[in-house]
C-alpha cells in the first residue's frame, strides 16, 4: 500500500509516496478486524494472518508466497481492506486506523512466531452475528476450532490442500 501525502511545505515536492511496513499493516488490520475483541481476540486474528503467511500448501501458499502484504491484500479476504462494501463507503478500513501500542505489540508477537494457545492452525475467522458458529467455513475446507469473542475460527481440513 502506498499513501500519497501532500508535502509541498516540508520538502518543496507535490507528493511523497509512503509504503506502510508489514508491521504497520498487520497492526492496522488487528485494530480494524478485532479491536473490540480483547487481547485474545486480537491475537487470534494476528495468528490467522501469520498462519496464512507460513502455510506451505494450498491457496495461501500460492497467493501469499510467505508475504504478510500479499496475504492482507488478497482480494476478498479481509473486509477492513476494502474502502467500499456493496458499493457503499466503508469507514472502518485499515486506511482510517490509528493503531495503539497494543496493536503493534500483538503484531510483533505474531510476526516473531507467537500463536494463541487452543487456536490450532486457524486460517479463517468470521463473525456469525449469532450465538453459534457453523461447523465448517468457508466451506468444507475449514473446520470449527474455537470461538473467541464474537469471532469463530476455523482450522484447515484435508480438503484445503487441493485449493
Amino acid at each position: 500500500m502506498t499513501y500519497n501525502v501532500p508535502n509541498g511545505e516540508l520538502f518543496g515536492e507535490d507528493v511523497v509516496h509512503i509504503a506502510l511496513s508489514d508491521l504497520e499493516l498487520l497492526a492496522r488490520l488487528i485494530q480494524c478486524e478485532a479491536g473490540g475483541e480483547g487481547e485474545d481476540g486480537m491475537k487470534a486474528v494476528a495468528s490467522v494472518v501469520m498462519n496464512r503467511v507460513n502455510i506451505g500448501y494450498g491457496e495461501y501458499a500460492r497467493t501469499g508466497r510467505g508475504s504478510i502484504r500479499n496475504i492482507i491484500y488478497q482480494p476478498g479476504q479481509f473486509e477492513c481492506v476494502s474502502e467500499t462494501r456493496n458499493g457503499v463507503y466503508n469507514a472502518q478500513n485499515i486506511y482510517n486506523m490509528s493503531p495503539e501500542q497494543i496493536h503493534y505489540d500483538i503484531a510483533e508477537w505474531a510476526i516473531s512466531g507467537g500463536r494463541l494457545t487452543g487456536l490450532g492452525y486457524a486460517l479463517w475467522f468470521f463473525n456469525p452475528y449469532s450465538p453459534t458458529c457453523r461447523s465448517n467455513f468457508p466451506s468444507d475446507v475449514g473446520q470449527f476450532a474455537a470461538r473467541i469473542g464474537d469471532h469463530c475460527f476455523y482450522n484447515p481440513t484435508a480438503a484445503y490442500a487441493s485449493t
